[in-house]
């Protein structure tokens, strides 16, 4: 076990932008589809149940040695079990994790879990965005497919396939809050269709050998959130472990993560639950785990533009040094990799995508501001280079 002994309180956490192999074991499932559904929608929450949990939270708290395992996560699969090495996660996100962060992600963390961006089972199913299950099994490290649909059986074919192309697991979103996804009912949409939402994860399950996963919320709003009995019915339903969101969607990212409830949660299930909300840091992270007493934590919107955050949380989580924080010449050299690759595999519309990147990673040195300034106006992949020169050799001739 690695003792949390950095963690600091919920209150006084660091809140400032930081600038696995696979084993395979025989584990077939021995309930049906249909059964798992039927049994996650009988689940009730007793009051003994809340009692048992309620102050979860303040216990672990007020531990100084709460801790995280230090071995590997098993997670059972339909027949193929996964084991994480990493207990931080990389979380999927839109329009960011692609392949070319993925590899940026895995200089400082190579054995943790990364996730594809969000694929939509129907879109798959008609032929679009299976560019993001291409060449899986060539990467280095784990990767899973997250999926989104509220369709059961669109959501067990698009498994089938990400599964083909060498998915190390399976995660169904449902916590993502754009309208756009939750009013079609999915993502955070099946939060307001618990049904809906077991016989998706029982449909998926029944369909696949490795483990599936959820990603989700607290609840659609406060009023009627009932984390506890949602995520128990999702473990029912086949579930192999949860990563929890602390807001709610009706929150989105506004207001701070209730880590209490996350713990709450933790207590009432019996398989392994990631963090999530408000992890920005190695602090950030030890007093999520303290508090919580979850198995994990999951960082997103925070490695944008600190690709490294990832592997500095895991040092921290090991004891180990922390791998420092890149530099402004070292970010610079980033940044222009970055642009470098994107360009060569999207072309033009790759300096699109490369301008929120580059956005995120040139700041924190004497002029940034004028320089992603620049960047953003900048006509073609040379213009952005030349800038990002420039900028290194003003460096320079500063430290000079």
């Amino acid at each position: 076990m690695i003792a949390l002994s950095h963690a600091v309180s919920r209150s006084g956490k660091g809140t400032g932008r930081e600038a696995a192999a696979g084993a395979e074991d025989a584990s077939p499932s021995s309930q049906p589809a249909s059964s798992r559904v039927n049994n996650a929608l009988k689940v009730q929450v007793r009051p003994t149940d809340i009692r048992a949990v309620e102050g979860a939270g303040n216990a672990l708290a007020a531990s100084p040695h709460a801790a995280v395992g230090s071995g590997p996560l098993r997670l059972v699969g339909n027949g193929i079990d996964r084991q994480l090495h990493c207990r931080v996660l990389q979380s999927p996100l839109a329009g960011v994790s692609d392949r070319i962060f993925r590899n940026l992600v895995r200089r400082w963390a190579p054995d943790a879990l990364l996730f594809t961006e969000m694929v939509n089972a129907t879109g798959l199913e008609l032929g679009h965005g299976r560019s993001k299950l291409d060449d899986l099994a060539d990467e280095r490290g784990p990767i899973a497919v997250q999926l989104f649909d509220h369709r059961p059986a669109a959501m067990a074919e698009a498994a089938r396939r990400a599964e083909a192309c060498g998915a190390f697991l399976i995660d169904i979103n449902m916590g993502c809050p754009v309208p756009k996804i939750a009013r079609k009912g999915g993502g955070s949409g099946l939060l307001r269709d618990p049904e809906l939402a077991m016989r998706v994860v029982a449909a998926v399950a029944a369909a696949v050998r490795i483990p599936v996963t959820v990603k989700t919320r607290l609840g659609w709003c406060g009023a009627s959130a009932d984390p506890v009995g949602f995520a128990l019915g999702l473990e029912n339903a086949g579930a192999r472990a949860l990563t929890l969101h602390g807001r709610t969607r009706e929150q989105g990212f506004h207001g701070q993560a209730d880590w209490t409830a996350i713990a709450r949660v933790k207590q009432a299930l019996t398989i392994p639950l990631i963090a999530n909300g408000d992890v920005r840091s190695p602090e950030d992270a030890l007093s999520c785990l303290a508090l919580t007493g979850a198995d994990g934590v999951m960082v997103g919107r925070g490695t944008m533009g600190a690709p490294w955050l990832v592997g500095r949380i895991d040092a921290a989580l090991r004891g180990l040094p922390l791998p420092p924080i890149p530099g402004a010449h070292q970010r610079l050299a980033l940044a222009a990799e970055q642009l470098d690759a994107l360009v060569e595999a999207w072309g033009d519309k790759g300096l699109l995508i490369a301008r929120k990147h580059l956005g995120w990673t040139c700041q924190g040195f004497a002029g940034a501001a004028e320089l992603r300034h620049g960047l953003m106006r900048a006509p073609t992949r040379d213009d952005a280079l030349k800038l990002l020169a420039q900028a290194a050799a003003g460096l320079g001739a500063r430290e000079g």
